[in-house]
């Protein structure tokens, strides 16, 4: 039986011990042991091609195997889909690479979770799990209530995976290996470092990468602080570069040449990669040549030393790749050629049209006549034998044989060796192949793989619009980062041309700016697409442009750019009598007329609204309306019309089995109990709310629940129970990345610390809140956390002599309020300053400023009285703002 070199070039590297990584390896094996004790530890293997990092790595997995019973890897093939890597690592955590069909897969991955679960949460994290790794699940009432946001959906799918890497590790330690960290797509690199940064646990994260990964995520190395080791490995001494390719050369009869063992140490560098690449030079060029004895227990080669001046011996790893493609007959290179041109994957059907491509059509074609297909996968059968392919377990497009090149340089060779006219060909041909799939518009990867193909034969407006369905199909998979990069190939490819096309895909992509936090791109993106609908006339497109650049405006505090936005579009909405159009823009101005003050005019906006999704029967429309006219009573100082309208949103919700929104108007109910200071009714109804969400899984709404109930807690005067559950919520909202939660519960840290006394724990959080609200550029949030800022310098937390800086804070506040046009929290923060200079005696002997705090604070109380409330007390101050 003959043997493939890649199984002797395998087994003679087995044989061969683990050489000159002695070291390294017991210092691996100390840092995995530190897990049983220490919890997550975290090692990067950086070094070029050839090197030694797998072999190390699978070493430390030998050694450490018995300990770590369960190991998620990334899988051979590799995908630049959006979480890809993250997608591949679940697949080989549930087994899915044996070619199960669908339906395996289903319960294959529902019976894993069920365990590791306990059986809560499964239909909701199945749906999360498929979605990563290409298995459909059917929606839940979860992952309905989030399928319009993708941000929402993206932190979701990024707390399942830390979830379902906990859960393992809370029964036996874990290991993550990380396969070519430095290849992977950016939004699987992202949700990494959240990882890195956040898990708990028994676990060990390996990751194996060239040094490109620090360049790619300069951070990297400083995420997993003290509990990040980084190896880098150099090569090998000489002495061990004879000793492996000693090693290499066992199954010599007679022992390792001499010739064959120098030829390695003089022009291998030390690096064991190309030691393996030269053995497979010599067995290509028939230095070496296998016995017919010989088999794969026993492998047994004859030398030929005399062919040894015949072979052009490689003096680095590239040389050592031509020499091998040069080994190539003209048809094994002709095909290897269109296979690389194909990509980092490819598929038998792709090579039978390439083969067929210079051929005319027999006069009547029998479909039972398959001796050229037949003739394809016996060359690749013998190229796999031979180490330059792999034919992969499962394909992605259905019905096909899917397979990637072993060694990734040398199709990066080959096809840089390609002439660029037959390249170009060879590109239209897969383009034309690839859209005569079914599936191309529906994966991400295959559509992308179609547009770079049509990128190449100079297609570019037709590549740029297949890029921008793959941008649609990675927003869809909240995949941002990989969506924001089609986007970008997209818009520079379609230039001018079909505008239609760029309004929707501008829309998207503002969306996908939004959620990775780049607003004035995403501004950019909007008014790019109000420019277009302008041109063309389409003037719900432009309503919605408006509509989307007035909401920004409002959440950034700009509210009177917003207004003159909101107006714009709810004009273009009316005009083309889009009812549902209307009715969002009703509510969108209401809820910023509703934060500016104005509630007789923000209701009537409301109201409005409410009218049309009645019209509509637009069931979770009316219950927004209703909750947003709440919102508007409570402020407005009629909580008796406020309860009427939350008790109706919430009686709505509960038919519509709505679980988050029921939450949603728990709260809202909270909040009047609270400004009733009914502090004791209010924790009952968070509590509510909090089973509810965290029911459904929705981390989010329980990050904000918890910090409202740490804020009752305080004010039933329990401190110390307030500092535990805002600490939770702290944790959560960081684990989830929700800046803005984040900042809120580090404001309501502050103030549970500064009631508490401790003035070092509160001005840690204020300062932390400050700085992460000014990250996300929000002014309602930003001035509220300054008037805490200056509360907590007041009370001493930067020591004696601030008092300069404690009304400095309370004037940003002031003008901050009075910028954004809120004028209930211009008067808090009046009621504030007043209370620091008249009560606590900051300025006892400067009448001036005495004076001008009474002055505040009759201007307050006007304001309240204008607005029906009752005096401001401490709680209408420190409940958290709502969104």
């Amino acid at each position: 039986m003959r043997v493939s070199n890649s199984s002797r070039i395998a087994l003679a590297t087995a044989l061969v011990p683990m050489i000159g990584r002695g070291r390294e390896l017991d210092e691996l094996e100390a840092v995995a042991r530190r897990v049983h004790e220490r919890g997550l530890q975290v090692v990067t293997l950086l070094g070029p091609a050839g090197i030694g990092k797998t072999r190390l790595a699978e070493s430390l997995l030998t050694r450490i195997s018995p300990e770590f019973g369960r190991i998620y890897r990334t899988q051979r093939r590799t995908t630049a889909s959006g979480y890809g890597v993250i997608g591949s690592l679940l697949r080989h955590r549930f087994g899915l690479s044996d070619g199960l069909d669908q339906a395996e897969s289903q319960e294959r991955i529902v019976a894993e979770l069920a365990t590791l679960l306990e059986n809560t949460d499964v239909a909701d994290v199945s749906y999360i799990v498929g979605q990563l790794v290409a298995v459909p699940f059917p929606p839940t009432p979860l992952t309905e209530a989030v399928s319009g946001d993708p941000a929402e959906v993206g932190l979701l799918g990024r707390a399942v995976v830390r979830r379902l890497i906990e859960a393992d590790a809370s029964r036996q330690p874990v290991c993550v290996v990380i396969d070519d960290a430095h290849d992977i797509d950016a939004d699987s690199l992202a949700l990494l470092v959240h990882l890195v940064r956040t898990l708990k646990g028994r676990v060990l994260i390996l990751c194996i990468s060239r040094p490109e990964l620090l360049q790619r995520e300069p951070g990297w190395i400083e995420a997993g602080g003290a509990r990040h080791e980084r190896y880098e490995l150099a090569g090998v001494s000489e002495e061990n570069s004879a000793k492996i390719m000693e090693g290499l050369l066992t199954p010599c009869i007679g022992g390792a040449p001499e010739p064959l063992v120098e030829a390695g140490i003089n022009l291998a560098g030390g690096n064991p990669g190309l030691l393996e690449r030269m053995v497979r030079i010599f067995l290509d060029a028939g230095v070496l040549e296998e016995l017919e004895s010989s088999s794969l227990d026993k492998p047994a080669w004859r030398v030929n030393v005399d062919k040894l001046v015949s072979v052009r011996l490689p003096l680095t790893v590239e040389d050592a790749i031509a020499a091998r493609i040069g080994a190539l007959s003209p048809p094994d290179r002709r095909l290897l050629e269109q296979a690389a041109i194909m990509g980092s994957v490819f598929w038998l059907q792709g090579l039978v049209a390439l083969s067929r491509m210079d051929h005319e059509a027999p006069e009547f074609w029998n479909p039972a006549d398959i001796q050229d297909i037949a003739n394809l996968r016996s060359m690749l059968e013998d190229l796999e034998r031979r180490d330059y392919v792999l034919q992969l377990p499962e394909s992605t497009l259905i019905g096909d044989t899917e397979y990637v090149f072993k060694h990734n340089l040398e199709r990066e060779r080959i096809a840089a060796l390609t002439a660029a006219t037959t390249a170009r060909r060879y590109h239209q041909l897969i383009a034309d192949w690839l859209q005569s799939s079914l599936t191309v518009r529906t994966q991400e990867e295959s559509c992308a793989t179609l547009a770079q193909h049509l990128e190449k034969t100079g297609s570019t407006r037709r590549a740029g619009q297949f890029y921008l369905d793959a941008a649609d199909l990675a927003r869809g998979n909240t995949a941002a980062r990989k969506a924001h990069e089609y986007y970008g190939r997209g818009f520079a490819l379609v230039g001018e041309a079909d505008a239609l096309r760029r309004i929707d895909a501008l829309h998207n992509h503002g969306d996908v700016l939004l959620q990775l936090g780049k607003t004035d791109e995403a501004l950019s993106a909007f008014r790019q697409m109000l420019d277009l609908a302008f041109r063309l006339g389409r003037r719900a497109k432009g309503g919605a442009a408006h509509n989307r650049i007035g909401r920004l405006y409002r959440d950034t505090g700009s509210l009177s750019l917003a207004r003159r936005h909101l107006d714009a579009g709810l004009a273009l909405f009316r005009d083309v009598t889009d009812q549902r159009g209307i009715a969002a823009s009703g509510d969108d101005i209401g809820r910023l007329l509703w934060i500016q003050g104005d509630y007789e005019e923000a209701l009537g906006f409301m109201r409005d609204a409410l009218s049309l999704r009645k019209i509509l029967q637009d069931r979770r429309g009316i219950a927004l309306s209703l909750n947003n006219i709440g919102m508007v009573w409570m402020d407005h100082g009629s909580p008796e019309k406020a309860r009427e309208a939350f008790d109706a949103a919430f009686g709505l919700r509960r038919e519509l089995g709505d679980t988050m929104g029921m939450a949603e108007s728990l709260a809202n109910l909270a909040e009047l109990a609270q400004d009733a200071e009914n502090w004791h009714r209010a924790l009952d109804l968070l509590e509510e709310g909090y089973s509810l969400a965290k029911e459904v899984g929705e981390r989010n709404r329980v990050a904000g629940l918890l910090t409202r109930i740490g804020v009752t807690h305080y004010h039933l005067g329990d401190a110390t129970l307030a500092i535990r559950v805002l600490e939770q919520a702290e944790e959560l909202c960081d684990e989830l990345g929700n800046r803005l939660h984040l900042a809120e519960a580090l404001r309501a840290l502050a103030k549970a610390y500064l009631l508490q006394g401790e003035l070092r724990r509160a001005r840690e959080n204020i300062k932390r809140s400050v700085d992460l609200f000014g990250q996300v550029r929000s002014k309602p949030h930003l001035a509220i956390a300054l008037r805490t800022l200056a509360e907590v310098t007041a009370a001493g937390a930067w020591g004696e002599g601030h008092e300069d800086k404690v009304v400095d804070y309370f004037m940003r506040s002031i003008v901050l309020c009075k910028e954004i046009g809120n004028e209930l929290e211009v008067a808090r923060s009046y009621r504030a300053f007043s209370a620091f200079v008249l009560g606590s005696g900051g300025y006892p002997h400067n009448e001036e400023i005495r004076r001008q705090a009474e002055t505040l604070d009759a201007m307050a109380q006007d304001i309240f009285e204008r607005h029906q409330l009752r005096v401001a007390s401490d709680s209408e101050q420190d409940r958290p703002v709502t969104p």
